[in-house]
């Protein structure tokens, strides 16, 4: 799909964002292995939650969804079944890599795999502590999907996670709900604790301290009622076009505002943006607010060490920004970006260069000079969602029409994106 986009004179209006995806795919997996029928309000609306559902009710779990809302029926930590086919999880590495941890405890061996993306995405992350507990894991070249996970009994680790990850820390922790014992992961720096809200929520006996996480197995997780917050990932792209696109003001209502992903909202405020949040509540654990952003001139700024890891889904949208901002933007260990749905550090200097943007690439990021301007230009998705809705944001502050090729892309996480986009426009 292409789609044209003009540049904007403003942008104005109210926004309710769907659900974080994050937290809807945990939600679903537990809920799947709980005891009870939990029901999920504001659930995802995009294609890779939707493999998470379509992976659980091959599972065994009955799944029922109208509208935003899902109900799932748990079958226990010991009562999922044997898939007919091979699972399919899409272009979600959400799904295929904390799914795992569920798989390897199971008395039966099931095969998971994805789209060609996916498909080029590794997964050893995964394997080799899933193998420590006892999981036996083979795949394509020893690190690709599909994998065949072959589970059983499992045994609990003490586990250092080498490189920061939430996913990775997601999979361990499942697969140790299943586990005799106490499992623990060690991070190296703190990662969104979305996981460990979910399963105290659920009622698992979790202990943390820091940067280190303990799960009790056997667990008895008990059904809940829950509703997901906004997706803040989402939420930047609308909150770069406000502050790029002049005599723009937003509300982006009820989004995600947990501590270990609002490092997005510290990193524009340090910039300069105008951004304030009226009013904040909880729910089963996570913070939720309305955003108010207007737009404002920005300095810069610099992403790197522990700020990297929780800024990694932004980035490519910071950049958008950053090349308007007055000092601009430098973006360092980052190599995690290589290996996205695409290369994000790749194509995403392949889509500013096109409108003209100079910016210096290394192999674990990137500096975007400030004070620059976007020129129209024909742009391309390269079947990235995050790449696809960092393009438009650009597109709205260039110099003409520009395209974006395969635009259908942005639905992996935000189906009604381009409509939202343009409902905004004053």
């Amino acid at each position: 799909m292409l789609e044209r986009i003009t540049p904007a004179a403003s942008l104005r209006g109210a926004l309710r964002l769907p659900g974080d995806k994050s937290i809807s795919h945990r939600y679903a997996m537990l809920a799947a292995i709980a005891e009870g029928v939990t029901r999920i309000r504001n659930y995802a609306p995009g294609a890779d939650c939707r493999s998470t559902l379509e992976c659980l009710g091959a599972l065994g779990a009955p799944v029922e969804q109208q509208g935003h809302e899902v109900v799932i029926a748990g079958r226990g930590l010991a009562g999922l079944k044997e898939p007919a086919g091979t699972l399919d999880a899409g272009n979600s590495g959400s799904t295929l890599r904390m799914l795992s941890g569920i798989l390897a405890a199971q008395p039966f061996s099931t095969q998971i795999a994805g789209d060609e993306s996916l498909s080029r995405r590794p997964m050893d992350r995964i394997m080799r502590p899933l193998a420590a507990m006892g999981a036996s894991i083979q795949a394509r070249e020893g690190r690709y999907p599909p994998l065949e996970i072959h589970g059983g009994a499992l045994q609990p680790i003490d586990y250092a996670l080498p490189v920061a990850s939430a996913q990775v820390k997601t999979c361990v922790l499942f697969a140790g709900l299943h586990a005799g014992g106490v499992t623990t992961v060690r991070e190296p720096v703190r990662t969104r604790d979305h996981t460990e809200l979910a399963l105290r929520e659920f009622g698992a006996g979790l202990e943390v301290r820091e940067r280190v996480i303990s799960v009790r197995g056997p667990a008895r997780l008990t059904a809940r009622e829950l509703t997901v917050p906004g997706d803040l990932s989402t939420a930047a792209f609308f909150l770069v076009a406000a502050l790029l696109v002049p005599d723009s003001e937003l509300v982006l209502e009820q989004v995600g505002l947990n501590p270990t992903r609002a490092a997005l909202l510290d990193f524009l405020a340090g910039m300069g943006a105008g951004i304030s949040i009226p009013r904040v509540a909880q729910q089963a654990g996570e913070l939720a607010g309305d955003i108010v952003v207007r737009h404002s001139r920005v300095r810069g700024g610099v992403v790197e060490g522990a700020l990297t890891a929780a800024l990694i889904d932004e980035i490519p949208v910071l950049a958008v920004l950053g090349a308007a901002s007055e000092q601009g933007l430098t973006v360092r260990d980052a190599a995690e970006l290589r290996i996205k749905e695409t290369d994000r550090i790749a194509t995403l200097a392949d889509n500013l260069r096109r409108m003209g943007v100079a910016l210096e690439v290394r192999p674990d990021g990137f500096e975007v000079p400030g004070g620059q301007s976007f020129h129209a230009a024909e742009l391309d998705s390269f079947g990235d969602h995050r790449i696809a809705m960092a393009a438009a944001v650009a597109a709205l502050a260039a110099d003409g029409e520009s395209t974006v090729a395969g635009a259908e892309a942005a639905a992996v996480s935000y189906p009604d994106f381009f409509r939202a986009l343009a409902q905004l426009r004053a």
